[in-house]
């Protein structure tokens, strides 16, 4: 089978899920473009490294030449100060829309989380066309991106799919996880899905396996053909095990976002 792209930049390529995805992308490409900020040099026969910082617009614009898909998985991946969010997350997520506008990127697959609607409840079992609910400035971020995303498809005509990734491990290490889990295996088959279904438009995603439990609705987004092969339960009686049942009206409980929605403003000293 040839390759469905010439040139995929993938952001975050140095990370715990940019790594994974590596080996899924590379045969759906001619060239793999790395992108991260320090440079990767263990590469691939069809692999190229470009460091950059995303806060820099200039460096962004020249690492999305001559491509023809973004997979943006890069930036600040957790609550942090406004300032790290602001300038990793917020406005290198535009350098990388601006790259795509000015180089003719037709489609970014967007590494969007659950922290975007994380103050939605459990019970409340949402599905994609439920607003946005951040818990935190890092999900006030990805709420931003999916924004952008659907003003450049509206606008401008770039394809986007984010996927809010839930909770994406080697395995479920807590009761939670037994819900939220996204195995390795399942984030690139969903990044895959993204990047070949053959039209898009702007689509929203949730990211998690074929878990007992599934605390989301995702049918607006059958038309990926992402189909999760993995789950919690051959996890679930040590997880259990090694952690007591929490109170169920614990706020990190009831929402989506987990222990996010009981964390204070990252700016406050401690």
């Amino acid at each position: 089978m040839s390759p469905r792209y010439d040139t995929i930049l993938l952001t975050g390529a140095a990370g715990r899920l940019g790594t994974e995805l590596r080996r899924a992308l590379a045969p759906l490409c001619r060239r793999l473009r790395l992108g991260s900020r320090n440079g990767i040099t263990d590469l691939g026969p069809n692999e190229e490294s470009v460091a950059f910082d995303l806060a820099d617009m200039e460096a962004v614009l020249a690492a999305c030449e001559g491509v023809d898909a973004i997979v943006h998985y890069g930036g600040v991946p957790l609550e942090k100060p406004w300032q790290d969010i602001l300038d990793s997350n917020i406005r290198g997520s535009y350098h990388i829309y601006e790259g795509a506008r000015k180089h003719g990127v037709k489609r970014v697959v967007y590494a969007s989380s659950v922290h975007a609607i994380g103050y939605h409840k459990l019970e409340d079992h949402i599905d994609t066309n439920a607003p946005h609910r951040p818990d935190g400035l890092y999900g006030l971020s990805k709420c931003f991106v999916e924004d952008l995303g659907r003003l450049y498809w509206d606008k401008f005509g770039i394809e986007t799919v984010a996927l809010r990734i839930f909770s994406s491990f080697p395995e479920p290490a807590d009761r939670r996880h037994l819900w939220s889990w996204l195995s390795f295996e399942d984030c690139n088959r969903l990044t895959v899905a993204a990047l070949t279904a053959p039209r898009v438009g702007f689509t929203l995603s949730f990211g998690i396996s074929d878990n007992a439990v599934q605390p989301v609705d995702n049918r607006l987004a059958g038309h990926l053909g992402y189909v999760p092969q993995d789950n919690t339960e051959p996890y679930r009686a040590a997880v259990e095990a090694k952690f007591p049942t929490p109170d169920p009206k614990a706020p990190a409980v009831l929402h989506l976002g987990g222990f996010f929605v009981e964390l204070g403003h990252p700016d406050d000293k401690k």
